[in-house]
């Protein structure tokens, strides 16, 4: 049997993990063994899933929506609390944050219902937002803001793409303008203070605009070139908090310049332009719809990030896939790129180094 390796895919992704490394050796040291250690899994996990006829997955999509709430539900019962949050099981070596596991389970999921059953007539719509709404639910209650919103956006994406009509596109924005000022009250003490804090972020620039205040001092200080691995004063001095997590970027930003920034953006969008292009040649609607799936995923969390770290959107917690330090964040990008890789072994239009 006859296997492609992608290397438009691939290649993209390794750089990408590799300037992710690089940065976090610079920022943290100390993490990068576990993050390689990670990485070394993760990428095996992509071969192993690539290997697969991602076909052959659509027989359990039903058993992935009920591990996924099985998932979340088991960490609030038995999560492990950081920082007022409950988002992770603790599984001896290292603990599984179960949000980031429901990312490739719940795409495989409703591709198989979108695919099989296209949302035309607004029942099917509404119950395929009562689907999505149960664990949305249950990783907000965490809580976890940014999550949510990642699933909500790779769900509208892939309804989009499996030909939902536009005016119930149009009725969702109404209700969910008319029903915002309730969300408000619903949202964290901390969450409101981020969302107040993007406002005006030197209402209170030594607490809840401190993190944005400093980012976007780090991002600034970087110039063309940057201030070189390992001598950014924001990330060394530790005036920068999460500087390997939420904002790396903004390591990766005043350590390698504008430069270091337009390299990660192109490794990005070659990424990105890659499984659009899988999911373009997908050769059913399944395939099309992992994909298309996938690049919502990637596409949304690495724009949020980034922007977050420069002050265009509110903070929220999300990380920049591939870059960020995080072993289920990792895991989780990982495990989805190999459902793409999967589906662009069935195309015809790849650029393939066989394996015999």
């Amino acid at each position: 049997m006859v296997r492609r390796v992608d290397w438009l895919l691939i290649t993209p992704t390794c750089l990408l993990l590799v300037l992710g490394l690089t940065v976090l050796q610079s920022v943290t040291p100390n993490l990068v063994f576990q993050q390689a250690t990670i990485m070394a899994v993760g990428l095996l996990f992509l071969v192993f899933v690539s290997l697969i006829n991602y076909q052959i997955l659509a027989s359990f999509s039903k058993a992935a929506y009920i591990l996924t709430l099985i998932l979340l539900i088991a960490t609030v019962l038995i999560g492990q609390a950081t920082r007022g949050s409950v988002r992770w099981i603790p599984l001896g070596l290292f603990n599984l944050q179960t949000s980031e596991i429901a990312k490739p389970l719940l795409i495989m999921f409703f591709a198989r219902v979108l695919s099989s059953n296209p949302p035309k007539k607004f029942v099917q719509v509404i119950v395929s937002t009562m689907l999505i709404a149960l664990p949305v639910f249950l990783i907000f209650r965490q809580p976890d803001l940014g999550s949510s919103l990642v699933l909500i956006f790779v769900w509208l994406g892939m309804m989009f793409v499996a030909g939902v009509p536009i005016r119930y596109f149009a009725i969702g924005a109404v209700v969910s303008a008319i029903f915002l000022p309730i969300g408000w009250h619903f949202l964290a003490t901390y969450q409101k203070s981020r969302l107040t804090t993007f406002i005006d972020p030197l209402s209170d620039p030594l607490k809840s605009g401190y993190h944005l205040m400093q980012s976007i001092v780090a991002v600034g200080s970087g110039g063309l070139w940057g201030r070189g691995l390992g001598q950014g004063t924001q990330s060394q001095l530790r005036f920068l908090p999460e500087s390997h997590t939420d904002f790396i970027f903004a390591s990766l930003a005043e350590e390698l310049g504008l430069v270091g920034s337009l390299l990660l953006l192109v490794l990005l969008a070659c990424l990105l332009s890659r499984i659009l292009r899988v999911s373009h040649q997908a050769v059913d609607k399944y395939g099309e719809l992992i994909s298309a799936g996938v690049f919502f995923m990637i596409a949304f969390q690495a724009f949020i990030n980034i922007g977050m770290n420069i002050g265009l959107v509110p903070i929220t917690g999300i990380t920049l896939p591939l870059i960020s330090f995080g072993g289920s964040s990792l895991l989780s990008t990982l495990l989805s790129l190999g459902l793409v890789a999967s589906i662009s072994n069935k195309t015809s239009k790849t650029f393939p180094f066989e394996i015999r």
